[in-house]
């Protein structure tokens, strides 16, 4: 089977079989692509049935010497690996040459944390007296008070919105609801921006009418859309760090369990599956450490 059937009909397995979006299947068509770089440079005269372990063992030292991040190796390797379950399910191979490929050791890189104070500066920031300033502090009171991912905030519905019993409820990663609390600030402008600027929208979009966070057009706001305003805000803030929508999530994350919150219950606030990806959540400064271990250890007691 040559190379160009191989991946049409491994674009058509994955839209047709895996029902993956455009946007994923163009990934892995890409990282197969490599591989098929790889032979064309290596002069390698092979079908991808014809591959041996060995060719893929160096094609990972080839794309490592390209100088790709450890992370972007992992997932070409990983659609590598998905290139030929493929093909052993269209019995075009009856061995995966690609079962022995190591992907490279991933560093688990912490995003930066903000702290109270920088929070408090960043609202600050936002000045009340312009248009769609009740909405953006709404939103980003919603951010770090439940912890959202960008695309659940931007995706809230009102008939989620739970006021009266200080609670949410969000359709996160694989359209898994779960119900998080949320403090008495963000209900406070939540409510303030649906009793004045969203009733003030000169029209509503139809599919948008449930949904909380609308632009000035009725619609729904996109993922760039708050990325830009937390980066504007951020700067006004005087706040020198990489901020994004979800570095509101991890100073939420963080802060609960530093205050001595139960690891699985934040895990449940953050909908992760497991609770080995909440445990990134659990850095803390060697200083909170100290100030922990004194004050709770038996024989860190000073004598008096």
């Amino acid at each position: 089977m040559d190379w160009n059937s191989s991946i049409k009909g491994f674009k058509a397995y994955l839209l047709l079989e895996k029902s993956l979006s455009a946007n994923s299947i163009e990934a892995y068509v890409r990282d197969v692509g490599k591989l098929l770089e790889f032979v064309l440079i290596s002069k390698i005269d092979l079908t991808p049935d014809q591959l041996t372990a060995d060719h893929l063992i160096s094609f990972v030292y080839y794309i490592n010497d390209l100088g790709l991040e450890p992370k972007s190796q992992a997932r070409i390797i990983s659609g590598i690996r998905a290139f030929y379950r493929f093909l052993i399910m269209e019995d075009i191979i009856d061995k995966d040459p690609s079962e022995l490929l190591e992907s490279p050791k991933l560093k688990r890189t912490l995003p930066d944390v903000l702290s109270y104070e920088e929070i408090d500066l960043i609202l600050a920031s936002i000045d009340m007296s312009l248009p769609h300033s009740q909405r953006n502090r709404a939103m980003l009171e919603s951010l770090y008070a439940c912890g959202l991912r960008v695309s659940e905030l931007i995706t809230l519905k009102i008939s989620n919105y739970y006021p009266d019993e200080g609670f949410i409820k969000v359709i996160g990663k694989n359209n898994k609801e779960r119900l998080i609390p949320i403090g008495s600030s963000a209900i406070k402008h939540i409510n303030l921006y649906l009793q004045t600027e969203r009733k003030q929208l000169p029209t509503i979009n139809k599919e948008a009418e449930d949904i909380l966070f609308l632009n000035r057009r009725g619609k729904p706001l996109t993922r760039v859309m708050v990325f830009l305003l937390i980066k504007e805000y951020t700067a006004k803030a005087g706040i020198n760090k990489t901020v994004s929508p979800h570095t509101f999530r991890h100073s939420f994350a963080t802060h609960l369990v530093e205050a001595g919150a139960d690891l699985r219950a934040v895990q449940e606030m953050l909908g992760h599956e497991s609770i080995l990806t909440t445990e990134i959540y659990t850095h803390v400064d060697r200083k909170y450490l100290r100030d922990m271990m004194i004050k709770y250890h038996p024989l860190s007691y000073k004598n008096t």
